[in-house]
């Protein structure tokens, strides 16, 4: 049986919540092209600026990154990127990540955030200590951000105001929890491995790291597969407004 596909007519507006520059290229980047060809108006905040990512020094590597990541945003008709400067490689999970989370949050006020996983153990192996960091702290900040009590000076003092999220999606993968699919057929799959490919220097400084035209469409042909299309991006989608599954069936019984 075939995944649902993503109810996309229920959010306007998304935001998009990472570790790294790059992170969002490993294939989500390709929904990405779809929704903003769609006119839902998609933003990115980027935690670190990838500094210990190359081996050149800290600085030059975070200008060449960041370059790199407003490239790959144009590609796929992003316009609001912000970049924090927490550290890359030592992203502290706390109070002050999900502080300026919660904060960009209120800022942009998107219906849906769309977060990392936060497991040590992901599909392909350990993940990386940054994005579960990440991952972490973006699900408590989508309920920070809507309660008026937690970082209440974001609101006193900066003149921001609650905002409540209705979806959180996380990436997903057939047979590891994926509950939704987007179809990134054509076009937003061009886009997509074209986003990765801006990273270019990144790229280089990886040895052996494939051709993004050699490994996206593998990726999302498995998605396809599993929406029953020949490409699609996976998540685990949650509607953080709807009844927890016990209470709606307990209401059948």
């Amino acid at each position: 049986m075939s995944l649902p596909a993503l109810p996309e007519e229920s959010f306007r507006r998304l935001l998009c919540v990472v570790a790294h520059p790059d992170d969002m290229e490993y294939g989500t980047s390709a929904a990405v092209a779809r929704w903003t060809a769609h006119g839902i108006e998609v933003g990115y905040l980027l935690l670190t600026r990838g500094e210990a990512g190359m081996p050149n020094r800290p600085e030059e590597t975070a200008r060449l990154r960041l370059a790199e990541q407003r490239a790959a945003c144009e590609v796929v008709g992003v316009q609001h990127l912000t970049v924090l400067e927490h550290p890359d490689g030592v992203l502290v999970y706390g109070l002050d990540l999900r502080r300026d989370i919660c904060r960009e949050i209120r800022r942009f006020k998107p219906d849906a955030v769309l977060g990392g996983g936060y497991e040590v153990e992901a599909p392909y192996g350990f993940d990386q200590a940054d994005h579960r960091a990440a991952g972490l702290a973006t699900l408590d900040a989508v309920r920070d951000a809507g309660n008026r009590w937690v970082f209440p000076e974001q609101i006193d003092d900066e003149g921001l105001e609650v905002h409540t999220v209705r979806w959180l999606l996380l990436p997903g993968l057939p047979g590891f929890g994926a509950t939704h699919g987007v179809e990134v057929t054509g076009e937003p799959l061009r886009r997509g491995v074209a986003s990765l490919k801006a990273h270019a220097a990144y790229l280089a400084a990886l040895p052996d790291h494939p051709a993004p035209e050699d490994f996206i469409p593998k990726i999302t042909a498995m998605g396809g597969r599993a929406l029953g299309v020949e490409h699609a991006v996976l998540f685990r989608a949650h509607d953080l407004q709807a009844p927890p599954d016990f209470l709606g069936e307990a209401g059948q019984e």
